[in-house]
């Protein structure tokens, strides 16, 4: 049930990041400028501004505490923008260039391809590090 629960904030998320993706990459070649690497740029705001969201239902619908346990949510949120960082910016900006640059293939299209590898490297990353709750002492 929680990895499904991760899947619908997950499929909200994709939607705010796929949207300020291309929104960026529109903006770019309107304005004509960072044309050559805007899909970098495209995703670094996406991520930015994602992770917000994504730590806000995942903290509260998704990996809640059991009984007796405790989180810091500073620790939590970096370990959160560490995690997304990982997949959002790393991962995601390696498979893109591999995508565009080597196969082709579109860089409206790219991001979505990158999920098939993030998402499950994400949730992964969260339960078991991000929001991984500690014991109290009783």
């Amino acid at each position: 049930m929680q990895f499904v629960k991760f899947g619908v904030v997950g499929v909200t998320n994709t939607v705010i990041s796929y949207t300020l993706n291309v929104l960026v990459l529109f903006a770019c070649a309107k304005l004509h400028i960072f044309e050559r690497y805007d899909y970098i740029l495209g995703n670094t705001i996406a991520f930015l501004l994602s992770v917000l969201w994504s730590f806000y239902w995942n903290s509260r619908y998704v990996f809640g505490l059991e009984e007796g346990e405790k989180r810091s949510p500073w620790k939590a949120l970096l370990k959160t923008y560490i995690s997304y960082g990982f997949t959002g910016i790393i991962l995601s900006n390696i498979l893109s260039y591999v995508w565009i640059r080597v196969f082709g293939i579109s860089k409206y299209l790219a991001p979505l391809i990158n999920l098939v590898v993030s998402i499950p490297v994400n949730f992964l990353m969260n339960k078991l590090w991000a929001f991984k709750g500690e014991k109290t002492e009783a």
